[in-house]
């Protein structure tokens, strides 16, 4: 009898343990993944920037898994809502957490409950057409923006409040947030890190793109650069002295009659959020590295500014069920064993961190632990699940239903945009019909 298993989450995570589950147990195994969205694919939906549709494509080989017949997809199920973690415990020989981390970690300074706050979550989730953010509305009536972090993701948010609409047209960005965007004033993004630019976690790609936007200019004050990146593994220094030849490039670079900048500001840290219920400044403290850590220096100033988006990482909460450390907001686990039959991958296992692909050494090892954990399914797997959700009435959208979400999109985009995504559950919903969500799906 294959060995059942279910996933819950279909971002890279739950994906890449799909793939391994197959490939390790030879097709000795039936795997359902459940997913609280109708759309698949996490984070590579909803939080890939855009503009960036290339990264976007590493779902062509998710699809491809979804298509192996061991593996069902089951979206529109929440786990908490329409059944429960023990429910799936019951039919299933093994569960996989595969939830991420969906929420923004806290600055933990004063200030940062006024309006006019709004973590990187939900920002990139805004202008990526989530269903949870949809509705944000962030306070863009402003000339001024300040995001805290010197990653990926804070670079991605600099870039796209400051690209033009020509430069988004072959974007997948929802309407309302390009033309949020167009209408707002905003002429200077500041991005502040605590540590300094070989320190700054964003790739070279990233970093190079925003010397080459057609209305925004990169500011960079070359005191704050080193001649040099240090002491570090030569893979490291490469990548580093990349880092600080395209920023040394920048400090010299003649912005021209571009009306926009994005100022990269190192060796700060934020202190306080300025204002009355509404974000006006942001007050911060000169640091300098001791031992690789930022340490304050005493010196502060303020910058004037209308919106703050922190991007300082990411944060899991805890699944009903699951044991929880809320101290590392991560399921505690051996290396992805969590207790008998109950397994992690992803960012809810170790954290935010790494690229897409590093979420795949962990689908590859609980694979082997479920293969040598359970031996043979005695579980009934998918057939209990269907049961049990039809008996709920859940509108459960197949993968089947979700390519037809899928096609919709593009159909009704306008080229060279790939397509225009649903941010309404109802709306993917319709598309599909309410007899095609009644049942499991393909």
């Amino acid at each position: 009898m294959p060995i059942s298993v279910a996933i819950v989450g279909s971002g890279p995570a739950g994906f890449y343990t799909a793939e391994a589950l197959v490939k390790t147990l030879d097709g000795g195994v039936a795997v359902d993944i459940v997913e609280r969205l109708p759309t698949p694919f996490g984070l590579i939906r909803a939080g890939v920037a855009p503009d960036h549709q290339t990264t976007k494509k590493v779902a062509r080989s998710f699809e491809k898994t979804a298509h192996r017949p061991e593996i069902r997809y089951f979206g529109n199920v929440e786990v908490g809502r329409d059944l429960t973690l023990a429910e799936l415990q019951e039919t299933h020989d093994a569960v996989v957490l595969a939830v991420g981390a969906p929420f923004d970690r806290a600055l933990g300074i004063p200030g940062e409950d006024k309006v006019g706050v709004i973590g990187s979550a939900a920002f990139v989730g805004w202008y990526n057409a989530h269903p949870d953010f949809a509705d944000l509305d962030p306070r863009l009536n402003t000339e001024a923006v300040a995001v805290i972090g010197n990653g990926n993701v804070a670079i991605d948010i600099a870039r796209v409040l400051v690209k033009t609409a020509a430069e988004m047209a072959d974007s997948d960005i929802p309407e309302y947030a390009q033309r949020a965007i167009e209408r707002a004033p905003v002429k200077d993004v500041y991005l502040f890190g605590r540590r300094g630019p070989i320190e700054a976690k964003f790739t070279n790609v990233e970093l190079r793109e925003m010397g080459v936007l057609d209305d925004c200019a990169p500011v960079v004050d070359a005191a704050q650069l080193p001649d040099a990146a240090g002491e570090m593994s030569d893979r490291d220094r490469r990548l580093k002295e990349k880092n600080l030849a395209t920023l040394q490039e920048f400090a010299t670079q003649d912005v021209g009659e571009r009306r926009k900048r994005v100022h990269f500001r190192f060796f700060t840290s934020p202190v306080e959020i300025l204002g009355g219920e509404t974000v006006e400044g942001l007050r911060l403290e000169k640091t300098r590295l001791e031992g690789g850590r930022a340490v304050g220096t005493g010196e502060t100033f303020e910058i004037a500014c209308g919106l703050v988006i922190p991007a300082v990482g990411y944060r899991s909460v805890a699944v009903a069920g699951a044991p929880f450390d809320e101290a590392n907001a991560v399921v505690p686990s051996d290396d992805g064993r969590v207790a008998p039959g109950l397994y992690a991958v992803g960012w809810i296992k170790r954290g935010p961190s790494g690229v897409i692909a590093t979420n795949r050494p962990d689908g590859v090892a609980v694979a082997e632990y479920i293969r040598d954990d359970i031996g043979n399914g005695t579980k009934p797997g998918r057939a209990a699940l269907e049961r049990l959700l039809e008996e709920r009435g859940a509108q459960v959208v197949g993968f089947a239903d979700w390519k037809k979400i899928e096609e919709a999109e593009e159909a009704g985009a306008g080229a060279p945009a790939p397509r225009r995504k649903f941010f309404r559950i109802a709306d993917m919903l319709k598309v599909v019909g309410t007899g095609a969500t009644r049942r499991s799906a393909d």
